[in-house]
């Protein structure tokens, strides 16, 4: 036993059939998911987004140290500076430091350097990761498993947002320091994903790619 407070922990017990019912409902809804790179201006409520935040906050983390700061900007004049500084990013990006293969990987993708749906997505979330934790004393703790956790949290909060009906993209401009600058984070935060949030625009296209077969991605070890 843990000498630290413990509380009971009840799930509910589904039986097989409702969880294999479950199981099938989620993955047919998630797998509809698509990055989506023209947004809809429409608003989206604050309280919306505090949703999809909690929600990507309840990941689990190393050591539970939770190495995370969520930043969500619907400010017009903090978006804009997003843009013009993740644009100039992107032309370098475009026009010599991405390799000829690289380029020829995005190639399907429609991408380039513009990037106007920074502004047009009533909101962005900007993901920090915390290399370390200050504490009240001003002291440097430990966080554990940093890439990890926060990776794991961006996967709760993408799939939260496309389970509340709205879209998203996963933008990683190169280097994103200015991320930091302008949202005037501390020197233990680091940006680590940019996503736009909102209704994707009417019309929206996307590209016509596929996911690997499950059979390509699964390896099962079972009893005979």
């Amino acid at each position: 036993m843990s000498d630290f407070p413990q509380r009971a922990y009840k799930p509910d017990r589904l039986d097989d059939e409702e969880v294999a019912r479950r199981a099938q409902v989620y993955r047919q809804n998630i797998q509809q998911r698509r990055s989506i790179r023209h947004f809809s201006k429409d608003a989206v409520d604050a309280s919306v987004i505090d949703d999809l935040i909690a929600t990507a906050a309840s990941a689990p983390s190393g050591a539970n140290k939770q190495p995370w700061t969520f930043c969500a900007i619907s400010d017009p004049a903090i978006k804009r500076r997003i843009r013009e500084a993740a644009e100039e990013e992107e032309k370098a990006f475009y026009s010599s430091r991405a390799s000829e293969a690289w380029l020829k990987d995005l190639e399907p993708l429609g991408t380039d350097w513009r990037k106007p749906f920074l502004e047009d997505a009533p909101w962005l979330i900007v993901v920090f990761r915390k290399s370390t934790t200050i504490q009240p004393d001003g002291s440097q703790g430990k966080n554990y498993y940093v890439q990890e956790s926060v990776g794991i949290a961006c996967g709760f909060l993408i799939a939260a947002i496309h389970q509340a009906g709205l879209s998203t993209l996963t933008h990683t401009p190169s280097p994103m320091g200015f991320l930091a600058t302008i949202l005037d984070r501390p020197s233990n935060e680091k940006p680590f994903l940019l996503l736009p949030v909102g209704h994707a625009a009417e019309g929206s296209m996307v590209p016509d790619i596929h996911r690997l077969p499950l059979d390509d991605v699964r390896r099962s070890f079972v009893e005979d």
